[in-house]
């Protein structure tokens, strides 16, 4: 028979459990609804919703179509990073781009539970290369003034992958180019370098992420658990 103080102790922690739950999703649910109500106020933008605990298909509602992506696709790599670090914090009017070069003013704020814990992130992006030729006639009209507002500073670059598979490719790509020389055949080192790079921005939260790495670095992925426990 289990001791009444142990099982005491193990119903109190499932309600806790349960509560923290029911909690997530409450907020989950008040979030969603805004979603609606910030896209139909942001023009030329989108507003995301991304529910962090299923990641990394997190995306759970979208406003506008702006990087072409829908409920049911992944996170970006940078707030798969974030996740990664443990940095979850607000990130306000950062810029990014797009693939054919347009500029955004990029926000996410991470949004805790009543525990402190993060549950989800509410991101949105607004097209702002229009309003930068503007801002450029306006320059060539008014000239120079020390006082008009700067640039925002430009973040690593933020990709909006519209499948795991592309999000996936990404981060990959990217990892081998920051570790590779061009025209350089890949060593066991740059292997690791790669696999390394890829834990640190959340690569393996990705379904199958071990053997995807593997047969992109050729290898086994006994031989990618075996990196992994290096640099562990």
């Amino acid at each position: 028979m289990l001791d009444p103080a142990i099982a005491s102790i193990e119903a109190q922690a499932d309600a806790s459990a349960a509560a923290m739950t029911n909690d997530a999703a409450h907020v989950v649910d008040v979030l969603r609804e805004l979603v609606g109500v910030l896209g139909a106020t942001v023009p030329m933008g989108e507003v995301i919703l991304h529910d962090l605990g299923r990641l990394p298909n997190s995306i759970i509602a979208i406003s506008g179509d702006l990087t072409q992506r829908s409920v049911g696709g992944p996170a970006t790599n940078y707030l798969l990073q974030k996740v990664a670090s443990g940095a979850l914090e607000n990130e306000i009017g950062y810029a990014t781009f797009l693939p054919d070069g347009r500029a955004l003013r990029s926000s996410t704020m991470i949004v805790r539970g009543a525990s402190g814990t993060p549950v989800a992130a509410l991101c949105i992006n607004v097209e702002v290369s229009s309003w930068a030729r503007v801002r450029a006639i306006a320059t060539a009209m008014l000239g120079n003034d020390d006082s008009m507002p700067r640039p925002v500073s430009r973040l690593p670059t933020e990709d909006f992958p519209r499948t795991v598979v592309e999000l996936a490719d990404h981060l990959m790509d990217r990892a081998i180019e920051d570790v590779l020389p061009p025209e350089t055949k890949m060593k066991k080192t740059h292997r690791i370098a790669v696999v390394q790079i890829l834990k640190t921005r959340g690569f393996f939260n990705i379904k199958e992420a071990v053997e995807l790495v593997a047969d992109r670095l050729n290898v086994s992925r006994f031989t990618i658990y075996n990196y992994l426990n290096e640099i562990n």
